[in-house]
């Protein structure tokens, strides 16, 4: 298991202070994860197997979408199913023969819920026997409500890819990169390099694209636009993750399959793509070309959403994993950050971003914020009534309820499901910030023009 250059916890926990109160996940369930994964893998057919309570959250959650025409279904789990008494195999077969059938799919995503787990439901041993007499792959992943946020169902989901043999197309990928390798000689000599994260294929244009400008090629994104096209991953194979919450997968692919993890900050605003180029090009020991200029370039482009939030003050509840690199970012843009609530920690794969969070606040002369793992949500809203933020970052739970309280809020789900990766896409996350105030200026100004009329 190798990570490039691993953080010194011991340093991090002198300058920043990290708390853990005892609260309840106010969190979407996991499974929630198919709404993107499914658009992203346009091969994949989704089966949750789960009770109907599992049923109606789909139903709710990703009713919006059935006229995208969703590859995703749900197996319900009746009485019979939950005592044992039906065959688990013959009834997943006749599932996914239908599915197969009907859709023709390349692989299927098996998700398991809280129920499969308590009725200790053997999906994982079921799956290898099922998928070779119907001749199609099928991946198991347990991403169910156990997980501390609903983020992590695409982290379970990607470990579960990591795990699957290469598809056996070509041994290129063993060997050093070349540039005679490929039609383009602007790259230069060096290792495989794997991406993973499930992000929009615009923005994973702008990141391969950004890397191709400093000579470094990327080998293939997990997960890929297609099964087929999964990258093939080896030994010594170095890979860099794309969002906070899929330690579990960089777990994996270090573990599993002995690959090279460089930890670099994420690429989310201005400061944080700079800082992940920066760290991929130092792994390859190449020098960065144009990327200081290129952040200044994005910065000027923000002044306007910057004019509307410097000095203005936020405070993150904790929902969705994204809090720290968000944080990092509204610092850099002249924010106050009260508080970093975040349901889960992995202080070793953000390692860098929390150098970065760092760095950011010594560079603005601003004390660093607390950051409260598992954060008791009583405990926050107090916090709340006292230091009176100016925006408040929370699960759609404690919305309404803080809207009612005359605290302005954003639903951090929104920023799970926005384009806000790489440099161009900076402007997404101050847009989604901003609206909130943008909306109370503008509210403030149409009651003061009718006060005016009436006078």
């Amino acid at each position: 298991m190798t990570l490039i250059k691993p953080i010194a916890n011991e340093d991090l926990k002198e300058k920043i202070n990290f708390e853990c109160e005892t609260g309840n996940y106010h969190t979407f369930c996991p499974i929630s994860c198919v709404a993107w994964l499914y658009q992203k893998i346009e091969d994949s057919f989704f089966l949750v197997i789960g009770t109907k309570t599992c049923g109606y959250f789909l139903q709710n959650a990703l009713g919006v979408m059935i006229f995208a025409e969703p590859r995703y279904a749900m197996a319900e789990l009746e009485e019979g199913d939950i005592s044992a008494q039906l065959s688990d195999y013959e009834e997943l077969k006749r599932l996914c023969l239908q599915v197969k059938r009907d859709r023709n799919p390349t692989v299927i995503f098996w998700i398991g819920t809280c129920t499969t787990e308590i009725i200790k439901m053997d999906l994982e041993g079921i799956a290898p026997k099922l998928e070779v007499e119907i001749d199609l792959p099928i991946v198991v992943a347990r991403a169910n409500g156990l997980d501390y946020a609903f983020t992590q169902g695409e982290d379970t989901v990607l470990a579960a890819l990591a795990q699957r043999p290469n598809q056996e197309k070509s041994k290129k990928s063993l060997s050093i990169i070349n540039a005679d390798d490929t039609d383009d000689n602007s790259f230069v000599k060096h290792l495989p390099l794997i991406l993973f994260g499930s992000i929009p294929d615009p923005v994973v244009n702008q990141l391969t694209l950004e890397l191709k400008k400093q000579g470094i090629r990327v080998s293939g994104w997990l997960p890929s636009k297609r099964y087929t096209e999964l990258p093939l991953i080896y030994e010594g194979n170095y890979v860099c993750g794309v969002n906070p919450y899929l330690s579990r997968t960089a777990t994996t692919l270090m573990r599993r399959r002995k690959c090279k993890l460089i930890g670099a900050p994420f690429p989310i605003g201005p400061d944080g793509t700079r800082a992940w180029l920066e760290k991929i090009c130092s792994v390859f020991e190449i020098q960065p070309k144009g990327l200081k200029e290129r952040e200044e370039e994005i910065w000027g482009k923000l002044k306007y959403y910057i004019s509307l939030i410097d000095g203005k003050s936020v405070f993150f509840m904790g929902d969705n994993l994204l809090e720290i690199s968000l944080a990092r970012f509204l610092i850099r843009s002249g924010m106050i950050v009260f508080e970093i609530g975040i349901p889960y920690m992995d202080k070793r794969y953000q390692g860098a971003e929390l150098q970065l969070l760092q760095k950011t606040c010594k560079e603005k002369n601003v004390p660093i914020p607390i950051i409260v793992e598992k954060p008791d949500n009583f405990n926050q809203v107090d916090r709340i009534r006292d230091m009176k933020p100016d925006l408040v970052i929370t699960g759609m739970a404690h919305a309404n309820p803080l809207e009612a309280r005359g605290i302005n809020t954003k639903w951090s789900v929104e920023f799970t499901f926005a384009q806000i990766h790489g440099f161009t896409n900076a402007i997404e996350v101050l847009e989604l910030v901003t609206r909130p105030l943008r909306r109370n200026q503008k509210l403030e100004k149409i009651s003061s023009e009718r006060y005016t009329d009436r006078r």
